[in-house]
């Protein structure tokens, strides 16, 4: 009995062990833009960047104007923002001006997104990241940067304009229209300052995984997840939140998005959801066929 104890007890420890490690192949992009074939280099201007303006932000970005007679060169209208952002922030909010700038580069399949902001004070790097998942994009190093400090919500219209442009594959006006409605939710719950930007990722992460792996498609059982989401989190979501994420996710499960896919796009936000409700779940499950197997072990022992 003592040695199937312990046998049992290795098995755990070793399945304890496997569902901790962190995911494999997580790489830091840092160098992207030096190393990128400049086919594969988008970079997209806010149209109402002055010169001084324009010169800081490819500062910021580490392009020489030299550079960009060898990329791809587009830009972001204000009226591009009003189009985009209209139905989900006030027009005084957008401004009057366009001055979110991107740089997309496309990298090798597996790479993942890894996204960089600059002078964004609005908008996180993993809540871009999770916006341009929703979008579908894969595989793409992304710098936002702004001549100053700016919200930077603009700047998702770019990137996935660049995006597409770089690889051929279309964006639907359902996807985009939905990536801008959660980067915008995700901002505006963060700015609240009742949630941290980093447990608002996450939530977000976590219930849009649980959306898409479950289908959930109704409004309960998308306030459950949240509700699961934030227990989990230790946060409280307030009734005007849970409202605007259960909207969001309604047009999320009615995109064609696939959870392995999620993951391996944004491996660090979903390395910190081990804990949480669909790694945990599955630990479960794992853990209990070993105990189903077990009490059926010694019943068949003692009857």
């Amino acid at each position: 009995m003592r040695k199937l104890t312990k046998g049992v007890s290795s098995v755990l420890m070793a399945a304890v062990m496997t569902l901790s490690l962190p995911a494999a192949g997580l790489t830091v992009h840092a160098d992207a833009l030096s190393d990128a074939a400049p086919e594969d280099v988008y970079v997209s201007f806010g149209a109402d960047l002055k010169d001084d303006e324009k010169d800081k932000v490819m500062d910021l970005m580490g392009i020489d104007e030299d550079d960009l007679s060898d990329y791809t060169v587009g830009e972001i209208t204000n009226e591009d923002e009003h189009e985009y952002l209209g139905d989900y922030l006030d027009d005084s909010v957008i401004g009057s001006r366009a001055l979110s700038s991107v740089v997309v580069i496309v990298g090798d399949e597996g790479d993942g997104i890894d996204v960089e902001t600059k002078n964004i004070s609005y908008c996180t790097p993993g809540m871009y990241t999770n916006a341009l998942i929703t979008a579908g994009i894969k595989d793409a190093d992304v710098i936002v940067a702004g001549p100053f400090e700016i919200t930077g919500t603009a700047a998702l219209v770019g990137a996935m304009r660049a995006y597409s442009a770089l690889t051929g594959e279309t964006i639907s006006s359902a996807s985009m229209d939905t990536a801008v409605n959660e980067l915008v939710v995700t901002s505006q719950m963060a700015q609240e300052g009742n949630i941290s930007a980093d447990d608002v990722e996450q939530l977000m992460a976590f219930v849009k995984a649980k959306v898409v792996e479950e289908n959930l498609n109704n409004e309960e059982a998308i306030s459950k997840a949240i509700d699961q989401g934030a227990s989990e989190l230790g946060i409280t979501v307030t009734e005007q939140e849970k409202e605007s994420i259960i909207s969001l996710m309604k047009k999320i499960n009615d995109l064609d998005l696939d959870l392995d896919s999620m993951k391996s796009q944004a491996k660090d936000l979903f390395n910190k959801l081990e804990d949480m409700g669909i790694d945990k779940e599955k630990a479960k499950s794992f853990f209990q066929k070993i105990v189903d197997a077990l009490t059926e072990f010694f019943k068949d022992i003692f009857d």
